[in-house]
């Protein structure tokens, strides 16, 4: 059975304290007349620092989508390969045993994919298959998962490497002056992931059931306006509520499964805001110690999209609190309004 193993983070040098964001919020938007509640909001997300490719400086001045497309490309050849190695070393598996990439990054475009590179530079088998995903968000860190799980269900003993790749900096765009786009300012963040689905044998999470739900007519909730700008990105403002109508999906599938959602183990959960984790931990009836790791991701580096759920679980790692058959959950959340569901036990070395 699929075991997804330890993954491997890593977040760009460039720092922004969410002291430094106010103050920018109110040099830059001094005269902005829903300032007052776009600081409370950022004050609120819970974020204390985040990580850009980037200084601060260099963001703000948008030189073109031309440019950060170029930059996009730079800047994950650079930095991706180091964080797959990693990746690869704790699941002791060797760059030729791998069968699939999975890519996903919603913060830049390339084609043909980041996956073809890899290949041709890190020593993947050339019938490596490849699963580029674009659109789904910050969904996509639980898809990714799924369909890696999905995929060694169809081919047992294959192995799958997982790469988030979140360049949230690159989204910036100086022009737009809606609530939505300027909490979001000062929320996301940039950093990279990867993660190796083992077919056989592994620790960490093995994969038992998965599942997706789409809140119906909500996806203009979560958006990108594609501009000669760039991508303009557009948050409704009920968004922070869609834990009420996601939760009984997550129920849904533990009862399939005949567990209980509200008393596993541990809970690797997209942290998109504060209010979204605190919701969910009261619709689940789950104590907010529970998502003792999300919260820890989103204070320390902000919403890093796709990632986060894969920093999640390298918290859990790091603690050595799961033990050998505990359940627990991975659950990640995105435009649609789209969940990406999961449920695993925990499998220890030796098990």
């Amino acid at each position: 059975m699929a075991v997804l193993c330890k993954p491997a983070i890593a977040v760009p040098e460039h720092i922004i304290t969410n002291e430094e964001t106010l103050e920018l919020a109110r040099q830059l938007h001094g005269d902005h007349p829903q300032l007052g509640l776009v600081l409370r909001l950022i004050e609120h997300t819970g974020v204390r620092k985040r990580h850009l490719i980037q200084p601060i400086d260099e963001v703000l001045k948008h030189p073109g989508l031309d440019s950060r497309s170029i930059l996009y490309e730079a800047e994950s050849k650079a930095r991706v390969p180091a964080v797959v190695d990693r990746a690869l070393a704790q699941a002791e598996v060797e760059p030729d045993e791998i069968d699939l990439i999975i890519y996903v990054s919603c913060t830049g475009f390339m084609m043909p994919s980041l996956t073809a590179w890899l290949i041709n530079r890190m020593g993947f088998r050339t019938d490596t298959r490849q699963l580029p995903i674009a659109q789904l968000g910050c969904a996509a860190g639980g898809a990714a998962v799924n369909r890696a799980h999905d995929f060694c269900t169809a081919y047992p003993g294959s192995n799958v490497l997982i790469v988030a790749c979140e360049f949230c900096s690159l989204c910036y765009q100086p022009i737009d002056m809606g609530v939505g786009s300027l909490l979001s300012n000062g929320l996301f963040g940039d950093g990279i992931a990867a993660a190796v689905v083992r077919g056989e044998r592994g620790t960490g999470m093995r994969l038992e059931r998965n599942s997706s739900y789409l809140i119906p007519h909500t996806e203009d909730w979560i958006s990108y306006a594609v501009r000669s700008t760039g991508f303009h990105f557009q948050l409704d403002k009920r968004v922070p509520g869609t834990m009420e109508p996601l939760s009984p999906a997550l129920r849904t599938l533990a009862d399939d499964h005949q567990w209980n959602a509200s008393k596993l183990d541990f809970y690797i959960i997209h942290a998109g805001g504060p209010r979204i984790l605190d919701d969910l931990c009261r619709f689940l009836d789950v104590p907010p110690g529970a998502f003792r790791h999300s919260r820890a991701t989103l204070t320390e580096y902000g919403n890093i999209a796709s990632a986060v759920v894969l920093d999640a679980l390298s918290r859990l790692f790091d603690e050595q609190s799961a033990l050998d058959g505990h359940q627990g959950m991975l659950a990640g959340f995105g435009p649609g309004i789209t969940a990406e569901m999961s449920l695993g036990t925990w499998s220890a070395p030796g098990s």
